[in-house]
């Protein structure tokens, strides 16, 4: 596990810090000292884990598109960071196919710009770009988990721009990155879960509307299986990955980040789970609705960062599922208690051997 006291007073900059990721990781820096400055549009969503987390008044947030190259450049200039985690994205598969050019927009020249602006900045030593589980060349193929070696060619608009930000990365790597001042790594993990995502078109959000409105909850693709896990597991590794780099570059490198086999379930199990921990006769139906095309089947191997960093899973996907419901009932009942839940969550990962 990270050890947090590297990152006091170092200078990080989070790109995405208003989304849901985003925010969480925000918490965790700020809560171990460092100073912080985060890059993104306003908060997708209202209601939106940014403003409920209020963790604002704990850095410098900074409202700006990562499209927007000079701005991006005057950030850089100013801040001048040590560390940069790199999750400004558009992340919904389904938005994609609706925003297709804008997609690739963020997801590509973003990237570009972001490590344009890494090279020229002097002070940073660890750069990470976050993709996605669905960078792969994905067949379909049953029971087969992905490694960090295979063919990238995400099939739909976002993945696809994923996989080309990936090469984008290993591009500038390569290019620019080879006189040892700045380590570059990708971690690639996705479907994350947990309190504080607001988000459209994904399960748990969608399950959290339902219940709140007394509706059954609607599965489009109940067989799809996924790699779900909860957002501090990927999170806490983001950091590892950028703090073991920063000190030795033999840690570059692309990481998958995902659950075990155990915890490796389908759309239709995992609401399940949702519907026995809400309780209350919470039920689900299956619907779906002729949207665009999504692979039924991903899994990642994350066998590399257990062997690199002695990594583990920390909780599984029925304690995950537990921990969501917990966040979203303190949410429910009284939002001004979320940054003492999230504290509370954090320290409740941390603490497990």
């Amino acid at each position: 596990m990270v050890n947090l006291s590297f990152y006091k007073d170092k200078r990080v900059l989070v790109t995405g810090h208003t989304g849901f990721k985003g925010s969480w990781l925000c918490k965790i820096l700020i809560s171990a000292g460092a100073t912080v400055c985060g890059y993104a549009l306003e908060p997708p969503t209202n209601p939106n884990l940014f403003n409920l987390s209020g963790i604002e008044g704990g850095m410098t947030s900074v409202i700006g598109d990562i499209r927007d190259y000079e701005k991006l450049k005057g950030v850089f200039d100013e801040f001048k960071p040590e560390i940069v985690l790199h999750l400004a994205a558009q992340p919904i598969v389904r938005a994609s196919y609706r925003q297709p050019r804008y997609t690739y927009e963020t997801n590509v020249m973003g990237t570009v710009n972001i490590l344009e602006c890494v090279r020229l900045c002097d002070s940073v030593k660890s750069f990470l770009n976050v993709t996605t589980d669905k960078v792969y060349l994905n067949d379909d193929i049953p029971d087969h988990p992905f490694k960090e070696d295979e063919p990238l060619d995400g099939y739909d608009p976002y993945s696809n721009s994923k996989s080309c930000s990936e090469l984008v990365t290993h591009s500038y790597k390569k290019s620019f990155f080879q006189d040892g001042r700045c380590a570059i790594s990708t971690a690639r993990a996705g479907n994350v879960i947990g309190g504080g995502d607001f988000a459209e078109d994904r399960i748990i959000p969608d399950c959290v509307r339902a219940v709140e409105r007394g509706e059954k909850i609607v599965v489009r693709n109940p067989y799809s299986t996924r790699p779900f896990q909860h957002v501090l597991e990927p999170l806490f590794v983001y950091l590892e990955i950028a703090q073991r780099q920063y000190n030795d570059r033999e840690y570059e490198g692309w990481y998958n980040v995902g659950p075990d086999d155990c915890d490796c379930v389908n759309t239709g199990e995992l609401v399940t789970m949702f519907c026995k921990a809400w309780g209350g006769g919470a039920e689900w139906i299956n619907r779906h609705d002729g949207g665009p095309h999504e692979a039924a089947f991903l899994k990642l191997d994350n066998n590399k960062i257990k062997r690199v960093f002695g990594w583990t899973p920390r909780w599984h996907i029925a304690e995950t599922i537990q921990k969501t419901v917990e966040w979203t009932r303190v949410y429910l009942d009284c939002p001004r208690n979320i940054p003492q839940e999230m504290d509370k969550e954090i320290c409740s990962f941390l603490s497990l051997k």
